[in-house]
């Protein structure tokens, strides 16, 4: 019975943890085998039995009889004074086996037994979570929110799993308060030292891909498939879809009448502009696509390096390009073409580098990135539209109007 009770009292805090008792039990002989080892210098003659139903554990050690003072190794070896205490018949040679209470042990090692024990069920624990969100990566998940920090909000699920959403996998929007249910995706499970971190992301396109699975029947189904998705997390999106299905249209599918299937994604990715486009294998066409809304007139594909060169009228280039430069950037990404926007009927200008004895690098390149490459492509837009799509200082962007008004003057 002391076996059971230590037993008992080691396992008690076992209800709250994700462990039957089998488990428990396997665990106990294994921290049992490494104490018996650090007293008795091995454990190989040692049986253990455990019967789980019962939570009772015997220990026995099995050692052989030699003659009075002929002991070398007290743990293999019994003299056959002291094996003739627990039975009078033994004889020399024979094997004598001799139960160990715990309680032999000693207070101490039974101390360290408890904390080497709760740290095994700690480590059998983390290990079951760790597979668990392993399964889930890519996966939608909802936690809630347990505390707010500057770089990462913390998260608990049901079961009290901890997860973590770093400040750059949120949307620029995002506004959470202690309590709120935040949804994401799984985006990593990592194991740091015997810990699980398991980190969720708002941000990653797959985010957007699923939300679209579990919103829209058709994607679920696998009727529409998602071919690419990109973003800019929190401010706009395009997603190519695809159906094998002629019958099926996938874009009405998944926008919905009057938008009504995709206005509940909108509105958990902080109103992100969603473009849902039809995928296809003919470049031109799914350039043309892509940059929608603008209307295009022509495009030139160099499909070795991959370039565009698209042809617009003046009215629509502000739409290719998007604000901030996010539509000419986000369809490049989809297509994975560089896209160039050239101004229909514009026949004198000149590039931007051209200038670069007296514009310097990184300001010919902040307006490439917006999408304006040319010198009249940078003098159509307003300076209030200029300083809001790109990441230059008013002054500046007034100094490189100064020098192509000039170049235009002469």
């Amino acid at each position: 019975m002391e076996n059971i009770a230590l037993i008992e009292s080691f396992s008690e805090f076992k209800d709250d943890k994700l462990i039957d008792r089998v488990t428990l039990m396997a665990i106990l002989e294994d921290v049992f085998r490494s104490a018996l080892k650090k007293k008795y210098g091995e454990d190989d003659n040692f049986d253990i039995i455990v019967n789980p139903d019962k939570g009772d554990l015997e220990i026995w050690r099995n050692r052989v009889v030699v003659a009075d003072g002929e002991v070398e190794d007290p743990n293999q070896e019994i003299s056959l004074t002291e094996a003739r205490k627990i039975e009078p018949d033994f004889e020399v040679g024979e094997d004598v086996s001799e139960e160990v209470k715990l309680v032999d042990l000693g207070r101490r090692a039974i101390l360290a037994l408890r904390q080497n024990l709760i740290s095994k069920i700690h480590e059998h624990d983390n290990t079951n979570i760790f597979k668990h969100f392993k399964e889930l990566e890519g996966e939608i998940y909802t936690a809630e929110v347990h505390h707010i920090r500057h770089r990462a909000i913390i998260l608990l699920d049901d079961e009290g799993n901890e997860i973590v959403l770093p400040k750059d996998r949120q949307i620029p929007s995002d506004f959470f308060r202690k309590g709120d249910n935040v949804k994401g995706i799984i985006e990593s499970v990592e194991l740091k030292g015997n810990k699980p971190t398991i980190i969720l992301s708002r941000t990653a396109p797959v985010f957007l891909e699923k939300l679209f699975e579990q919103e829209i029947p058709e994607v679920f189904d696998g009727l529409i498939t998602i071919q690419n998705v990109v973003r800019v997390p929190g401010e706009k999106a395009k997603v190519a879809v695809d159906t094998y299905d002629d019958r099926i249209d996938p874009v009405g599918a998944c926008v919905g009448m009057k938008g009504s299937r995709i206005h509940s994604i909108v509105r958990e990715l902080g109103n992100e502009n969603i473009d849902v486009i039809n995928f296809t294998n003919n470049d031109q066409l799914y350039i043309t696509r892509a940059l929608s809304p603008a209307k295009i007139t022509s495009i030139k594909l160099d499909e070795e390096n991959k370039t565009a060169e698209v042809m617009l009228k003046p009215e629509e280039v502000s739409k290719a390009i998007g604000r901030g430069g996010h539509n000419i950037r986000l369809a490049g990404q989809l297509t994975g073409y560089e896209i160039d926007v050239f101004r229909e009927g514009v026949e004198e200008d000149v590039e931007l580098k051209e200038f670069s004895d007296e514009i310097e690098d990184w300001v010919i390149k902040e307006f490439s990135r917006v999408g304006l490459d040319t010198a009249k492509s940078v003098l159509e837009q307003d300076l209030e539209d200029l300083i809001r799509i790109t990441d230059l200082e008013e002054e500046t962007i007034k100094e490189v109007l100064k020098v192509l008004n000039e170049e235009f003057e002469e």
